[in-house]
């Protein structure tokens, strides 16, 4: 048995908290960002904000208390990018060694340029703590998971030994671990793929159909896999489940938030009022939006469909113009 502390109560944290907890054997606990919102779920008995629905078992604890970190053996960290330093520098007094950390959120952070594991491997440094942090990913909504449907991600650490003891602490009959050494494919394949979704949202947000849709997806995962091949990334990881299998889930899933937010803008709509609809909840993809172009500059990788994404969230360029200027590019060799 082991002591599991899932870090982030948003939709995602809570649907790993409710499949690991389904799979026996573990002492969960979930982790709201204060004794608040942990309150509201334990009253409700269900996390009514982001999964509502879901009832919230009796074995599976629910706590604000940033103690309850270094009760944990392995803590998996589901707080969004933005969040993430903040709340590191929170329970970083707790943590300690002989700890594993496994990433679950899907972002770039914005003026860094660092992956998830960097972050927290950054913020660990600076109180002289060192511990195995890893990354996990895939095509994975946060419904489905909290229902129980199979899925399949892949879990990385750069040591091949520590991600085998984590597959087996964290797989289950509904949900199937692949392992990789490969932390900066699967990181980055998870965060890139988010941009992308965006664009196939707007894509279909002004009425485009499958042809479309195709290409951007196809090219999309070109552009991905140029970018985080230049940050040492394995090709064949950004072909697997935490690079085609994602952004094929994101870009043609109804329940993606990052899709949603496109064809929204898409419709005409202002990127502000679209993001308050969502209810608190995030879409990473535009934050890592800029992120993945500074990175892409740093590298001197050309990214067109994300350069126009940019373009359109943070000036409101028009998104027929965007798609437009994207078909009219110069022609070039496919490879």
């Amino acid at each position: 048995m082991s002591r599991i502390v899932v870090l982030g109560s948003g939709a995602w944290g809570t649907a790993i908290a409710l499949s690991l907890d389904r799979r026996r054997g573990h002492e969960i606990s979930l982790w709201a960002h204060s004794p608040e919102a942990a309150e509201e779920i334990i009253e409700a008995g269900e996390n009514a904000l982001f999964l509502p629905g879901f009832s919230i078992p009796a074995g599976l604890a629910v706590t604000g208390d940033c103690a309850a970190v270094g009760d944990a053996e392995i803590v998996v960290s589901v707080v969004p990018s933005e969040f993430l330093r903040s709340t590191l520098g929170r329970i970083r007094p707790y943590l300690h060694p002989g700890q594993i950390i496994v990433s679950a959120t899907k972002g770039v952070e914005d003026r860094s340029y660092l992956r998830m594991s960097e972050v927290i491997a950054e913020c660990l440094a600076k109180g002289g703590l060192i511990l195995p942090v890893g990354a996990f990913s895939g095509p994975s909504f946060a419904l489905e998971v909290a229902q129980g449907q199979p899925t399949a991600v892949t879990l990385a650490f750069e040591d091949a030994a520590i991600a085998a003891r984590i597959q087996a602490e964290l797989s289950s009959e509904t949900l199937r671990l692949y392992t990789s050494t490969d932390v900066i494919g699967v990181e980055l394949g998870g965060a890139l793929k988010n941009v992308i979704a965006i664009a196939a949202g707007v894509a279909a947000g002004v009425g485009l159909g499958y042809n479309s849709a195709a290409a951007l997806m196809t090219r999309g995962i070109a552009e991905i896999t140029r970018l985080a091949g230049a940050c040492g990334a394995r090709r064949e990881t950004l072909a697997g489940l935490s690079g085609v299998g994602d952004l094929v889930l994101t870009c043609t899933g109804s329940l993606s938030r990052n899709r949603t937010v496109g064809q929204e803008l898409g419709r005409g709509g202002k990127l502000e009022e679209i993001l308050a609809g969502l209810g608190g909840k995030v879409a990473e993809g535009v934050l890592t939006t800029r992120a993945a172009l500074g990175l892409a500059r740093k590298h001197g990788i050309e990214m067109p469909i994300t350069e126009q994404m940019e373009l359109i969230l943070d000036e409101g360029k028009d998104p027929r113009e965007a798609i437009r200027d994207l078909m009219m590019r110069p022609g070039r060799d496919e490879h």
